[in-house]
């Protein structure tokens, strides 16, 4: 019988820390599904989550691959406000959004939908972030729950929405700038001779071409 990625899915802890070696925690199970991927290669879900995989899959219950890393308690980012620069690369970064902050102006992380997937830590430019333990000596699925997991699952929804979202928007910008620069190319240009102008449009109205297609694809593909 096939086994379904959504069954899977259910008894991940919804981090979406890519520990496992996939992008998140729905290509994880989807990779297990297709039969690319063991059952122990998800440090958060920790041994309990290795055993209830087991049972969907009915597969053998085995360790957790230490290539993945090692179970341990649940953390939480802190921000060193003293020493944040504002740069917007862990707001960038968080599956979550977690973390609040703008440009240039001291960020600050929201404890309650961090899932200490740890990704803000490399693109931060001046080391100010830290996990701090939040769970003692709970570690896995005993560190978690699944309304946390559940709260995990919708905001990494939704971050993909808006992320989608901002990415077309932008395109729509870019291609109305396009447009109106198209309209009247003479005017928009340094260049007066008609064979360059010709040029130019024949250009830009590839590139429209192309940015709406791939507008078009992704709407097909929603």
């Amino acid at each position: 019988m096939a086994l379904r990625v959504a069954d899977l899915l259910a008894v991940l802890p919804q981090t979406q820390c890519t520990r496992c070696g996939y992008p998140d925690c729905e290509a994880y199970a989807q990779a297990i599904a297709d039969g690319l991927a063991g059952i122990n290669q998800c440090p958060p879900g920790g041994q309990q989550g290795i055993e209830w995989l087991a049972g969907i899959t009915w597969q053998a219950i085995v360790p957790l691959n230490p290539t993945h890393g090692v179970e341990g308690p649940r953390t939480v980012a802190f921000i060193d406000e003293d020493w944040c620069i504002g740069c917007t690369l862990c707001i960038k970064a968080c599956p979550t959004d977690a973390i609040l902050g703008s440009n240039k102006q001291m960020h600050t992380v929201i404890e309650a939908y961090c899932t200490g997937c740890e990704l803000c830590l490399p693109v931060c430019p001046v080391d100010c972030i830290e996990l701090e333990n939040v769970t003692g000596k709970d570690t896995g699925w005993a560190a978690w729950s699944a309304p946390q997991a559940n709260l995990a699952r919708e905001r990494y929804q939704f971050h993909g929405f808006k992320k989608t979202r901002d990415l077309l928007e932008n395109d729509q910008r870019l291609e109305h700038k396009a447009e109106t620069k198209l309209a009247d190319l003479a005017a928009h240009s340094q260049h007066t001779d008609p064979a360059v102008l010709d040029k130019k449009r024949a250009v830009i109205e590839a590139a429209l071409a192309r940015s709406r297609a791939k507008r078009d694809a992704g709407l097909k593909a929603g």
